[in-house]
């Protein structure tokens, strides 16, 4: 039952991480044209919502979202939720043999 639980939350994560990467994209290009940009909170939004490793890939790929230092301490405390819940994750599946 826990891998396919699993498997459904790690299928999220990548659905997500998609639509991230792509608002990453969309936010970079409207910001070297002079367009109306999406707001960091929906961006943070998006990475909180399994979406932080689309945002990862979209900040190194892109070059999109480093330097603004506010920006970039609420990215990493993001990852840092998602890193503490899979570790939780982990030792809970290994605390019960995986069952």
């Amino acid at each position: 039952m826990e891998k396919v639980v699993i498997g459904i939350i790690l299928g999220v994560y990548a659905a997500m991480s998609v639509v991230t990467f792509l608002a990453f994209a969309v936010d970079k290009r409207a910001a070297s044209l002079g367009n109306r940009r999406i707001p960091e909170a929906r961006l943070h939004l998006l990475e909180l919502a399994f979406g932080w490793p689309g945002a990862f890939l979209g900040r190194r790929l892109l070059r999109h979202k480093t330097i603004k230092r506010k920006y970039v301490v609420v990215f990493w405390l993001i990852g840092a939720v998602h890193a503490a819940v899979w570790v939780g994750v982990v030792w809970w599946l290994v605390a019960h043999g995986g069952r």
